[in-house]
């Protein structure tokens, strides 16, 4: 029988760790982590100008939605298309950052379309790097190659106002452009006039070569790699300003969270319990933004959800700890605090294990297969069981442990003597 029993247990029965002999060792190795986390964003905003790899969500971005249609077909009939297809292609061609989701809703003759939204931090078809690039190219075709001398070219957005000494038509100019992954727009009637006439004071022709857009760029790559008809049904911008905005409220969420944390635990146990607790917290929250920055990860609101999440998880655990404390308080009053705390954590280590190895099992499947945001929220999760669990024993116990060391415990304070009564 002993030996049935000492197969299913992860532990042997009766184990003693010693906890609280480690604790200054643990406390200060988390704050050196926590320091390092911290010190992370500050060389990411040196080094790569932003504290952390915001998505769309924070920092704005350009959103497309596309619909697709069999290219075969006759009907023009609307199909569905494996996301992780589009993001393949788009991660072919170089795209960073984005991000692929799907959606549908209801069309001509009450049928459903399946379609997909794209979401990319660009709000230009036109990279910094890629414009200065086309510039260059351009002023150098028409500089040395034709003679006909170009005075200025500047861009404006993704349109390259260009002053000449000679007449620059929307052909000459479209290979320049094409060479660099770029396509030209086609001059209306009305701009292909204006620009063939120069100016009456200067005789400079001025003229205006304008880019198709992002939709029009992810509609190629993913026409090409998916053989279907790409239709793009809207596209907008969203801005920086409201990037910002939702940042902050992803601040205040987190800050609120804690405090509302500690109110909990306030009136859960007692004043002791809860600045452990919210240590903890804080140090978990911390601990994953730091990996988050270190690991240059897309840090999106669902990634803010995953960290509010990682914090419910952390106090869930530091809860379970702590009820077992105060029950062994309760039954062990002839043992000293740090004998209790070792006692209530050895006694509750295999649940802690086996609680977190699930929750970490499952959240890894979701990294290593998952996709997209689904993966953003993973990770989150993976790193905070880790930390949170760490927490729960290493620092929100010898936090309460201190306090009442240093508030709860010595000898009761004396009482004053009552008055001497008057001799009559």
């Amino acid at each position: 029988m002993s030996e049935h029993h000492r197969f299913r247990y992860l532990l042997p029965p009766g184990n003693n760790f010693a906890f609280v002999a480690k604790f200054r060792i643990w406390i200060i190795i988390s704050c050196l982590l926590m320091a390092g986390s911290i010190g992370a964003l500050f060389v990411n905003k040196a080094t790569r100008g932003e504290y952390m790899n915001w998505t769309i969500d924070f920092k704005g971005g350009t959103s497309i939605i596309f619909s697709f249609k069999d290219k075969a077909g006759a009907d023009g009939k609307y199909v569905a298309v494996d996301p992780g297809k589009v993001r393949e292609a788009l991660d072919k061609a170089g795209e960073e950052g984005f991000d692929v989701g799907e959606m549908s809703w209801t069309g001509a003759n009450d049928a459903t379309v399946h379609g997909m939204i794209v979401e990319t931090p660009r709000f230009s078809v036109l990279k910094e790097e890629d414009a200065e690039k086309a510039k260059t190219a351009f002023v150098a075709k028409f500089d040395a190659v034709t003679g006909q001398k170009v005075l200025k070219a500047t861009w404006s957005g993704e349109r390259l106002n260009v002053r000449s000494q000679k007449e620059i038509t929307n052909a000459e100019a479209a290979p320049v452009f094409a060479g660099l992954g770029l396509e030209l727009k086609p001059w209306l009637d009305k701009e292909t006039d204006q620009y063939a006439h120069p100016d009456e004071g200067t005789h400079e022709y001025h003229s205006s070569f304008a880019m198709w857009g992002l939709d029009r760029q992810f509609q190629q790559v993913i026409e090409k790699a998916l053989g279907v008809t790409v239709i793009v049904e809207n596209s907008y911008g969203v801005g920086a300003k409201a990037g910002d905005k939702l940042r902050d409220d992803a601040a205040k969420s987190i800050v609120y969270a804690i405090f509302l944390i500690m109110l909990y635990l306030a009136f859960r146990f007692d004043v002791r319990y809860a600045p452990g607790a919210a240590f903890a917290t804080i140090h978990d929250a911390v601990m994953v933004v730091g990996v988050f920055a270190v690991t240059w990860t897309d840090v999106s609101l669902v990634s803010v959800a995953g960290l509010l999440t990682v914090m419910g998880y952390s106090v869930n655990d530091t809860v379970i700890v702590f009820d077992r404390i105060r029950e062994n308080q309760a039954k062990l009053k002839d043992k000293k605090i740090e004998r209790i705390i070792d006692i209530s954590i050895n006694e509750m280590l295999v649940r802690t294990i086996l609680t977190s190895s699930t929750v970490f099992a499952t959240t890894l499947i979701m990294n290593i297969f998952g996709v997209g945001l689904v993966r953003n929220f993973a990770f989150a999760m993976n790193i905070g069981v880790i930390v949170g669990t760490y927490s729960s024993i290493f620092l929100a116990a010898p936090i309460f442990m201190y306090i009442s060391r240093r508030y709860y415990s010595g000898p009761a304070p004396k009482r004053r003597a009552p008055a001497p009564v008057p001799a009559e």
